[in-house]
């Protein structure tokens, strides 16, 4: 099999794939080793680079896939108004965020961060496919730990983690972009910081237990006295 054709193969798996398509699958299924596949692969994507074509093929999730050029992307939502994919709202994509950077990481500790509950929110992305349970932690309560999946990168169109924008790179541009700067703010507080905040709250409603029940222990004689 020369090389044109194993190119000509590849090009018909990946148009006919709607996901990234893993070099380990595409070795198995042209029989063909590892160096062949990528060889040819790398060809296909210069071909397709240096014509200006519409299309091209690019590495997501940690395979490959084709889309359309990302030059066309305003034609390409002028025709297709309603997009496929899901939407995120604001506290989602907070939430998905702090997962992504922190991971892993547990409900309680996102909680601490963002500084509200998030049994919701997990919830949606789990369902969405976005973040996973990846076990328990090893502390009291052995809580659920939490990480994003394979459909994360392909949702955002990244080949692997270590392509998330470094957090430093996140400081400038939230200075111009109020909605991203909420976004990313919870990002940069500190654990001992979150772990003070969980502790205050704990006080606070220890604090208000006593008072209840002082006020109802009050209440209680008043009565008695009164018989």
């Amino acid at each position: 099999m020369d090389r044109q054709q194993i190119k000509s193969i590849v090009e018909s798996l990946l148009f006919i794939n709607e996901k990234p398509i893993e070099l380990k699958e595409l070795c198995e299924t042209l029989s063909l080793s590892k160096k062949d596949i990528e060889a040819a692969t790398n060809e296909l994507i210069a071909e397709y680079k240096s014509r200006a074509s519409g299309i091209c093929v690019v590495k997501v999730a940690g395979g490959y896939q084709m889309c359309s050029a990302p030059g066309n992307e305003e034609w390409v939502k002028r025709m297709y108004r309603e997009r496929g994919k899901q939407k995120l709202s604001v506290a989602a994509l907070e939430c998905l965020a702090i997962v992504a950077y922190k991971q892993p990481i547990t409900k309680m500790e996102i909680e601490a961060i963002r500084g509200v509950n998030v049994d919701g929110v997990t919830k949606n992305l789990v369902d969405f496919g976005l973040i996973k349970i990846a076990g328990r932690k090893e502390v009291v309560g052995r809580p659920f730990i939490y990480i994003t999946t394979r459909k994360f990168l392909e949702y955002f169109g990244l080949n692997s983690l270590k392509d998330l924008p470094r957090l430093e790179e996140f400081i400038e541009l939230a200075k111009e972009d109020k909605v991203l700067q909420e976004l990313t703010e919870p990002l940069f507080k500190k654990p001992e910081t979150a772990q003070e905040e969980i502790g205050k709250n704990n006080e606070s409603k220890n604090i208000e237990n006593q008072t209840n029940n002082s006020v109802a222990n009050q209440d209680t004689h008043e009565q008695k006295e009164v018989t």
